[in-house]
């Protein structure tokens, strides 16, 4: 059960902030799975395509012809948009991916628990509590029970009135994804100017999200294992967060991730 076998992985490097050799041995162990130079297509509408569809008269397509190592593209064609996919996952939510054939894929079980298939089915979905499926189905997009949030290319929306909000961008969202796209290009100057080969943009962006991920849960730990365990706004900005615009992504965290024992500051009750 390979999904079951990467959420384990995730479970124990969430134990362990800030120690990333098991995650280094696991990474080097598997890469040799992925296709010869982590090689992935995408495909989209010619760039004067985009502006017709600022107008809705046609849209962008994603066509991912492999599932592995498309972290990159994925991240390029979501823009913005990918910081709030990045908490929807890291909240274990539902999210169903329309995407046109010939390569669909999933992520099923725990955060990232990693499953690939062609088609998720009916029932492979109404049996998950928490996944990332894509489908070339679009009749998908009427079972409403089946998932909390769709994606239709860039369109990211959720028919739960109490999930709606963490489809808006925090202002930390916005900076998370200038400095992200800052890095990136700090990288392709690097590689043209200096023709550094060992270094690329999948490991920047992995990198860039476990980095995120592995602050939001050091700091919940120390938090937690303080004499005062209170989330205040200094402790909130300590993770990357935005004390009032990821108050309620914040609050979901909580009680997902068990830490129950934590209070919250009565400043980061009210907006």
């Amino acid at each position: 059960m390979l999904n079951i076998y990467y959420g384990e992985k995730l479970r124990l490097q969430l134990q362990s902030p800030g120690h990333y050799s098991p995650l280094e041995a696991f990474y080097e162990d598997k890469r040799a799975i992925l296709p010869p130079g982590g090689d992935c297509i995408v495909t989209a509408c010619p760039a004067s395509a985009w502006g017709a569809a600022i107008n809705h008269s046609m849209h962008p397509e994603m066509k991912i012809t492999h599932p592995a190592g498309c972290m990159s593209q994925f991240i390029r064609f979501f823009g913005e948009q990918i910081m709030v996919l990045w908490k929807l996952a890291l909240l274990r939510r539902r999210i169903l991916i329309f995407s046109p054939p010939p390569w669909v894929w999933s992520v099923t079980g725990s955060t990232a628990a990693v499953a690939w298939q062609t088609s998720p089915s009916l029932g492979a979905l109404e049996n998950e509590l928490s996944y990332v499926a894509c489908t070339t189905e679009k009749i998908f997009e009427e079972k409403k029970d089946l998932y909390d949030v769709y994606v239709d290319n860039q369109n990211v929306k959720t028919y739960r009135d109490g999930l709606k909000p963490l489809l808006r961008l925090s202002t930390a969202d916005r900076e998370k994804y200038r400095k992200l796209t800052e890095q990136r290009q700090m990288l392709l100057y690097s590689q043209e100017e200096n023709g550094d080969c060992v270094s690329s943009e999948e490991d920047l962006f992995i990198l860039f999200f476990l980095e995120q991920n592995n602050r939001i849960f050091q700091t919940l730990s120390e938090v937690a294992g303080s004499p005062d365990p209170t989330l205040t706004q200094e402790s909130v900005r300590a993770m990357g967060l935005d004390p009032h615009g990821d108050r309620l992504f914040l609050l979901h965290l909580l009680e997902i991730y068990g830490y129950d024992t934590l209070l919250v500051s009565e400043q980061l009750c009210c907006s």
